[in-house]
């Protein structure tokens, strides 16, 4: 990162996630106070932790319908072969250890005047503060692209069965194909997401079916770390990686699952493989709880996370508007730890302090090669904004070893933030 080392970085860093874990000692005896939790991604775990942590005397309540949690970062990793899925999973075992009651089931409704919560499973949980971490839905804008679609085109940005299915494709198609990956429109999870992935693909394809193509074809005309992206598919997939941007005919408008084939326009794109990544917006359930706005989003204030739409209800992670912060795993680590400070000081009678936030993303392109964007943020005049001078990227001119080094903090970071999150 230029200008701004990586020891200074982690300095910070550290700095930020400490501060939802100092200043708040137990209260002894104190009546018992009540948080539920609406998902068990990386932010509503980590939120889940660190109130423990802070004050064991709160009854925290965690929801979420699975029993094993596969991480989206890092799963790339398993579409080049060079990761297993068991390798991105997580369970609640540590979240237990720390005294949360884990409930896994499906939560059908929030009643914020009521402070309850509603699941499929029948129960009701009250709350005295309530935290909705619940990720993603997809947006209607690609016609034909349907829940049976999807079975044949994945999206694979939820990480698990179509994890799987994607890799199996990739597996299945013969040498000479074309795997096109459709790249979604801004805000989505995961911004240098497709283009890490169509790394990946091609480092597979180059080892194993020389012959074939990654093509992009992309709703936008930039997108995050696109210049260090570029050095990556000329450095080393030359003639197998092409991006075409939107205003150049990549914005997919049409598919026909039944013979693979993508349209833009008039133009058909027939290809051996297609990954389609649909357009975002937060969860459904944020929606039904009346948490988002008419873009489909949930507004928050920013130094505690509270929804502005409904009191005493927070939303973190991918769901909620916190830009500048992107929708990323490290983003919703940070917004949790402050998510979690602010519930303890407000369920403890405490004006919550002014939050510091990090994130940083790493995306390996290669073998022994690694890219990095890091970013820390700070609240002014009420938003939540970048520090100036505060983060950067990995220099395009960076030598080989320092590239093989940001392979190396990559796999550290994915093995410290799982710990952290849910250990």
């Amino acid at each position: 990162m230029a200008n701004f080392t990586r020891r200074k970085f982690l300095k910070v860093a550290g700095g930020a996630a400490a501060i939802s874990t100092i200043g708040f000692p137990a209260i002894v005896g104190a009546a018992s106070k009540k948080v539920v939790i609406v998902g068990g991604g990386v932010g509503g775990a980590t939120t889940a932790k660190y109130i423990r942590m802070a004050d064991p005397s709160i009854d925290v309540t965690l929801i979420e319908p699975n029993t094993e949690y596969y991480t989206c970062f890092m799963s790339n990793e398993v579409l080049s072969g060079h990761r297993t899925m068991d390798s991105i999973k997580v369970t609640y075992d540590g979240l237990r250890g720390h005294g949360v009651n884990v409930v896994h089931d499906t939560v059908t409704d929030i009643d914020a005047a009521g402070k309850k919560v509603m699941t499929a499973g029948g129960k009701s949980f009250e709350y005295d503060r309530c935290v909705v971490s619940p990720g993603i839905s997809f947006e209607d804008n690609i016609e034909g692209y349907d829940a049976a679609a999807m079975e044949k085109m994945p999206h694979a940005w939820k990480a698990g069965e179509q994890t799987v299915l994607l890799r199996k494709q990739l597996e299945a198609m013969d040498d000479g194909g074309v795997v096109a990956i459709a790249a979604p429109p801004n805000p989505f999870r995961c911004p240098p997401g497709p283009y890490e992935r169509a790394c990946q693909i091609a480092m597979y394809l180059q080892a194993k079916k020389p012959a074939s193509k990654v093509l992009i074809l992309d709703a936008k005309d930039k997108f995050s770390k696109q210049g260090l992206f570029t050095q990556a598919f000329e450095r080393h997939y030359a003639g197998m990686i092409e991006w075409i941007p939107a205003e150049k005919g990549g914005k997919v408008t049409r598919v026909d699952a039944a013979s693979n084939t993508l349209y833009v326009g008039d133009t058909a794109h027939k290809v051996a493989v297609a990954n389609v990544i649909p357009a975002q917006k937060a969860a459904a359930i944020a929606s039904k709880a009346g948490l988002t706005d008419d873009k489909g989003w949930c507004p928050i204030d920013g130094r505690t996370f509270e929804s502005t739409m409904q009191k005493g209800v927070h939303v973190i992670g991918d769901a909620s508007i916190a830009g500048p912060l992107p929708k990323s795993g490290y983003a919703a680590n940070s917004e949790g730890k402050v998510c979690a400070a602010a519930v303890v000081d407000l369920l403890n009678g405490r004006e919550p302090g002014d939050p510091s936030l990090v994130n940083t993303c790493y995306s390996v392109v290669g073998p022994n090669d690694a890219i990095s964007v890091a970013m820390v943020y700070d609240l002014k005049e009420g938003k939540l904004d970048k520090v100036e001078g505060s983060g950067g990227l990995t220099p395009k001119d960076s030598s080989p070893e320092m590239r093989a080094r940001e392979v190396n903090y990559a796999y550290s970071w994915f093995d410290n933030i799982k710990k952290d999150s849910w250990g």
